[in-house]
């Protein structure tokens, strides 16, 4: 379980600590506001995602968690099974809806539209988290679509919160660690 009390806050100094634990108290949930997590990747941003949507949930709020790729994925084939409205709903009735990985990986040829629906149905109607490794320079190329890109950034920064985390990777760190701790213990078996 992910939370902010087992994030390494030491290893990213530069993080504005006192935003995010007021982030997590989900009062942006009330007031439908964003979160914007933008950085390389392992920098920590799926962690505080999953941390914010967890104190989300304990504070009595509901939400859904579903990366970029999945959620454009689950329209498509929605729009094919005559269930896209359903799933718009869905997707627009919970309080908290956080999209993980946008710009990871190639989106469908409807991805522009189908967020841009979702965004535009969510616009001071519900809360978004977003986690991304791409800056907002770039989701016009992501998206093939610079004038929905621009909709879609127009209303979600309007009311949220832009955390940048430009540190270098713990999952590259944890792995030095354990490689030094693995020469260490190959060192001290030598000696004996």
């Amino acid at each position: 379980m992910k939370s902010l009390e087992n994030f390494d806050w030491s290893f990213n100094p530069k993080l504005p600590k006192p935003l995010i634990f007021d982030l997590a108290t989900a009062r942006f949930i009330n007031r439908n506001g964003g979160v914007l997590l933008l950085g390389p990747p392992g920098t920590g941003k799926t962690h505080l995602a999953t941390a914010l949507t967890v104190a989300a949930i304990q504070a009595g709020y509901t939400a859904l968690y579903i990366s970029a790729f999945d959620l454009v994925q689950n329209l498509a084939e929605a729009e094919l099974n005559g269930r896209r409205k359903e799933l718009i709903e869905e997707y627009t009735r919970t309080n908290l809806l956080v999209i993980e990985d946008f710009g990871m990986r190639r989106l469908g040829e409807t991805a522009a539209e189908d967020l841009l629906e979702i965004f535009m149905r969510r616009y001071e109607r519900g809360a978004i988290i977003v986690t991304s490794n791409r800056p907002v320079e770039d989701w016009g190329k992501v998206l093939g679509d610079n004038a929905a890109a621009g909709v879609i950034l127009d209303r979600f920064l309007h009311h949220a919160e832009i955390i940048k985390l430009d540190r270098k990777s713990y999952r590259m760190h944890d792995l030095r660690e354990q490689l030094k701790s693995i020469n260490s213990s190959v060192l001290t078996e030598k000696k004996e």
